[in-house]
């Protein structure tokens, strides 16, 4: 498993604080203060996972997940001090995985932390074993998933999947007819075993209809479940 944690944070006190930690939990953590220097750190490190300050000078933090989003799928937390729901929205949009709003407990924060890296490194030893094995494909029509190259193609094209989006849309296609609830997607997916933000799902949902569906304001394969949740109809 990859240990390295880049923490991109303006606030001294709260980086101080968050690398202390994080060290104590056994993790090696590589620092920045700016998005510009982020951006270097995360390229130079290539850490298992970032967490992302949104308000940073130089380079703001949804400008950093954009561009990083298209240069590798390292799992995203972003950190907001802003409460409104659009900022966590547009966050998740730009490729975040999960997102805390300051003040955050320590405590949620290392789970949170835990919880990311267990599933990212069950989805790369996934890919480990299906390099030795026989090409596993799951076919949903005008879309696939090729498990052993870990790509998902739209009427034969490949598409960009954020990491979240790629374990979901796998999870739901697995079990693909059963609706699940958020809560148990937030277990099940990013490993959360506690009862995190269910907006998180609603958000990646959406997000993955806008990338899968022919028409994502009417979703034929990603279907909601009045009082339940989700489910893959195929």
């Amino acid at each position: 498993m990859n240990r390295t944690i880049a923490l991109v944070e303006d606030d001294r006190n709260l980086l101080d604080v968050v690398r202390f930690n994080l060290v104590r939990e056994g993790y090696e953590v590589v620092v920045a203060r700016d998005g510009e220097e982020a951006l270097s750190v995360v390229r130079e490190h290539k850490p298992g996972l970032v967490i992302l300050d949104i308000m940073l000078p130089r380079l703001d933090g949804l400008e950093v997940c954009r561009i990083l989003r298209k240069e590798m799928s390292v799992p995203i937390i972003m950190l907001t001090a802003k409460a409104d729901e659009v900022d966590k929205v547009v966050g998740l949009e730009m490729g975040a995985d999960d997102y805390l709003t300051k003040p955050f407990s320590m405590r949620e924060l290392l789970a949170r932390v835990k919880a990311m890296l267990r599933r990212s490194n069950i989805a790369q030893e996934a890919t480990v074993m299906a390099v030795d094995s026989v090409a596993d494909v799951i076919d949903l029509g005008q879309v696939t998933i090729d498990l052993e190259r870990h790509v998902v193609s739209l009427r034969g094209e490949e598409i960009g999947l954020s990491p979240k989006e790629y374990d979901l849309l796998v999870y739901l296609a697995q079990n693909r007819r059963r609706a699940f609830d958020r809560d148990h997607l937030l277990e099940r997916v990013w490993g959360y075993d506690y009862g995190g933000n269910t907006r998180t799902v609603d958000v990646h949902i959406r997000w993955l209809r806008q990338k899968v569906e022919a028409d994502p304001a009417r979703p034929a394969l990603i279907r909601t479940v009045r009082g339940v949740g989700y489910k893959l109809e195929v």
